[in-house]
């Protein structure tokens, strides 16, 4: 497996903050030549989860360690940054909800748990299942990703090695060959930063598509904080022109910058 690979960088124990966090630089730089490469997969991937998601089904993100906790992540900002429930995009990860901050052992090993857990959400071949796992071998996913086709839900899935058994069980598989780490094997590293940054455009596309964004504003966030209230605000003043007093006082009556839009654009 290239993610296997013996790194191009030796001695680390050995060098300076600066010549490690260099060396780092220097490495990640492969990752955009990678993503270059997958663009059409990711495309094609993207476009079966808008797909999905259009026609009142969910998005499924299934993997292990780093990798489940990357769609955890991705999943968990649907519902702050575009408005939509939280059931919309649902992140699930070997061994459970625990396994965010500890790791839980030979919990990635298990064949036949990762369809138990989509099972847990009734999950059906009106959504879409997409397994995540730098080495494109993990068992929890594989056997999830294969008992999804048996029982005709959509499959992608986002690996970063070649040629992979994930890859091959998948309907939209997308390969990010992001090759050896800086350290050999850890692929949290530039394995990861390909990773989020696929499910980034999975996502964001998705929502851009179902209306979720007008120019390139959040126009359904949620305003849970200050900071989005105030930025909230200012979108409200920005659409309609009138003074942050009354933006801030429509906005939080209404509870979205897309409603308070609306009621503002009655009179």
């Amino acid at each position: 497996m290239q993610t296997e690979s013996s790194s191009n960088h030796d001695h680390l124990e050995s060098l300076t903050t600066e010549e490690i966090i260099s060396g780092m630089h220097e490495e990640d730089k492969s990752v955009n030549t990678a993503m270059n490469l997958a663009l059409k997969q990711i495309t094609r991937a993207s476009e079966a989860a808008f797909g999905s998601l259009q026609s009142d089904g969910r998005l499924f993100y299934l993997g292990a360690g780093t990798s489940g906790r990357l769609g955890v992540v991705d999943a968990s900002e649907c519902p702050p940054t575009f408005g939509v429930d939280h059931g919309v995009v649902i992140g699930i990860m070997a061994g459970g909800d625990g396994a965010i901050r500890k790791a839980v052992e030979f919990a990635e090993d298990d064949t036949e748990q990762g369809f138990l857990d989509l099972e847990a959400y009734d999950v059906s071949a009106k959504d879409m299942v997409i397994g995540i796992s730098a080495s494109g071998r993990t068992p929890y996913v594989l056997g999830a990703l294969q008992k999804c086709k048996e029982n005709g839900i959509k499959t992608g899935c986002v690996v970063c090695n070649s040629d992979s058994k994930i890859a091959e069980a998948s309907d939209y598989p997308v390969e990010v060959i992001t090759g050896p780490e800086y350290i050999t094997g850890s692929t949290r590293l530039k394995a990861g930063t390909a990773t989020k940054l696929v499910l980034n455009m999975i996502t964001t596309s998705s929502m851009i598509r179902l209306g979720h964004v007008k120019g390139n504003k959040m126009v359904d966030m949620q305003l849970s904080n200050d900071k989005l209230i105030d930025r909230g605000t200012r979108m409200v003043m920005e659409e309609t022109g009138i003074d942050y007093t009354t933006a801030q006082t429509v906005l939080l009556k209404e509870g979205s910058v897309r409603k308070a839009v609306d009621k503002l654009s009655q009179y």
